[in-house]
């Protein structure tokens, strides 16, 4: 088996990793940094470029479906979709416990390449843990 550098769950295991302290003393937040430099347009190209996919089932390219809003909407909502409803699924929920500042990053980030207004992150209602653990990341 290769060793790799795992991306997604890199701060697993790490103490203290729903910390704010600890998730921006291992690079968190500046991806969002750099974002805020971007243009939404630019933000969107750079993930159609890295071909950036959904975790659902589907997998469908995440620039692509940004690329779908109409330019002259005036108000958008974006909704995270955390559920995990899909039966091969299940990184929202070990995210959610273990590195709640990414998925808050990757919120604002995308939030603010969609021009989104107000962001939701829906959660299935059996998430109560994930839920005070999102919550006091967000806080």
């Amino acid at each position: 088996m290769a060793a790799f550098e795992p991306v997604l769950l890199r701060n697993r295991g790490v103490e203290g990793s729903t910390t704010l302290k600890v998730y921006e003393s291992r690079g968190g937040y500046q991806g969002v940094r750099k974002a805020l430099k971007q243009t939404p347009g630019e933000i969107i190209e750079e993930v159609k470029k890295a071909n950036l996919r959904g975790r659902g089932g589907a997998g469908f390219p995440a620039g692509v479906k940004w690329g779908f809003l109409p330019k002259d909407r005036t108000r958008t909502l974006l909704c995270v979709n955390a559920d995990e409803s899909e039966p091969p699924t299940f990184c929202n929920r070990v995210l959610m416990e273990t590195d709640p500042h990414q998925l808050i990053e990757g919120t604002i980030i995308a939030g603010f390449a969609t021009q989104s207004q107000t962001a939701y992150i829906y959660l299935r209602v059996e998430f109560h843990e994930q839920f005070h653990i999102v919550q006091n990341a967000v806080e």
